[in-house]
């Protein structure tokens, strides 16, 4: 029997890798072995890449706060805006303003997006669109994206969206209308670079600052059910 202290190491070293990952790793592998018959220091190049998609593709095991009304980070990296806008038309929510937090990943970021709340999804359209940077503001509108609607216990609404980046040229998600979802669970993910946008419902304040790091499934960023005024953050 192996030592607890041992088995809890190996758990944060061997990160399991998505699905969606291993049809790049395994053919990234047999590219090597094909080009090591040709050439032996072909073979570098090719585990290089195998070894850059077994960690682009690392989907790790959160620990999700499950507290009613918590809305959690739907992906990992760093907020790059804050501010009031309208979510996409496709998911016809109206044109009044919302509180719309960005997240910017990076391509050496988790891509594996999670439901930022517990209820229902009642929408999900596919826009086509541009592969600009994902880090501007007009990506939101112009990018290619994947549009999410979903409906808490308490009939509030909350949306999502993955929008492809200047890199990323495919938007994976497996959600459907009428599942019944919780926070912290995998939907889908974005190869290679992306953002991730959540649209709170009216009055919701966040908890997180621009310039903050997120954990996806982790992270809280807000609270449904809380009044308190956004949060402000400094450097230190």
């Amino acid at each position: 029997m192996r030592p607890l202290k041992e088995t809890t190491v190996l758990k944060h070293v061997l990160v399991p890798i998505n699905k969606a990952g291993w049809p790049f790793i395994v053919g990234a592998l047999a590219l090597s072995v094909f080009a090591a018959l040709l050439w032996k220091p072909l073979v570098i190049p090719g585990l290089l890449v195998a070894a850059f998609c077994t960690y682009f593709f690392r989907d790790p095991v959160r620990q999700t706060p499950v507290r009613k009304g918590l809305v959690v980070s739907p992906a990992d990296g760093v907020v790059s805006a804050i501010e009031t806008a309208v979510p996409p038309a496709e998911l016809e929510m109206g044109s009044e303003p919302r509180t719309r937090i960005s997240i910017f990943l990076s391509v050496f970021d988790v891509h594996v997006n999670r439901v930022p709340t517990d209820g229902r999804i009642t929408e999900t359209v596919y826009h086509h669109g541009k592969f600009l940077n994902a880090a501007l503001d007009k990506a939101s509108e112009e990018n290619e994206r994947m549009s999410v609607k979903m409906e808490t216990e308490d009939g509030k609404e909350v949306a999502f969206v993955q929008i492809a980046g200047l890199i990323a040229r495919r938007i994976l998600n497996w959600l459907h209308i009428g599942q019944n979802v919780r926070a912290g669970e995998r939907f889908g993910l974005i190869r290679f670079g992306s953002r991730t946008d959540v649209y709170l419902p009216k009055g919701t304040e966040p908890f997180v600052a621009v310039g903050q790091r997120m954990i996806g499934g982790e992270t809280v960023i807000a609270d449904l059910n809380s009044d308190e005024d956004q949060r402000n953050a400094e450097a230190r």
